[in-house]
């Protein structure tokens, strides 16, 4: 199992970097390329989240990715460390339940629970990502999203 992992400060200009070095190691990985616009954007919206988490609660430590390459799945992991209320992270955990079981697309957090940006956030990765899972709690949040992968040819 490989893999990278990438910490930037929390400013909006490190987000690309991150969408890019995803897309990369995505592909070496052996994610399908039509699924690697996909794998940008929501690695691209995740980093967003936590830089604007970040940014919002004053927190000046870095946005973890961790992009690990197992056998037959590719995973992204986005971390904060912006702390949630109790009623925030049982959001959070719902959300990620609805979003494990909800057909792509669907708009998985209870309108106004989370606040405006992380409805529309969450309900942009979880568009994007059929297996996506949401946690929270005092310590900050993660986003976990795995895409399927093709084993590369066997050299003759």
């Amino acid at each position: 199992m490989a893999t990278v992992e990438l910490l930037f400060s929390a400013l909006p200009e490190h987000v690309r970097t991150a969408r890019l070095v995803a897309a990369a190691v995505a592909r070496r990985a052996g994610v399908d390329e039509a699924v690697l616009d996909e794998v940008r954007l929501a690695v691209g919206e995740a980093c967003s989240r936590a830089v604007g988490l970040h940014a919002s609660h004053g927190i000046s430590t870095p946005v973890r990715v961790v992009l690990t390459e197992d056998e037959k799945k590719f995973s992204i992991e986005v971390a904060d460390d912006a702390p949630r209320p109790a009623a925030v992270a049982a959001a959070l955990s719902a959300a990620a339940g609805a979003a494990s079981g909800a057909p792509r697309g669907e708009v998985v957090p209870e309108e106004g629970v989370l606040g405006g940006e992380d409805d529309m956030g969450l309900a942009v990765i979880s568009g994007l990502v059929d297996d996506v899972e949401v946690t929270a709690g005092e310590s900050g949040g993660l986003i976990r999203m795995s895409w399927p992968t093709t084993p590369a040819p066997e050299a003759a």
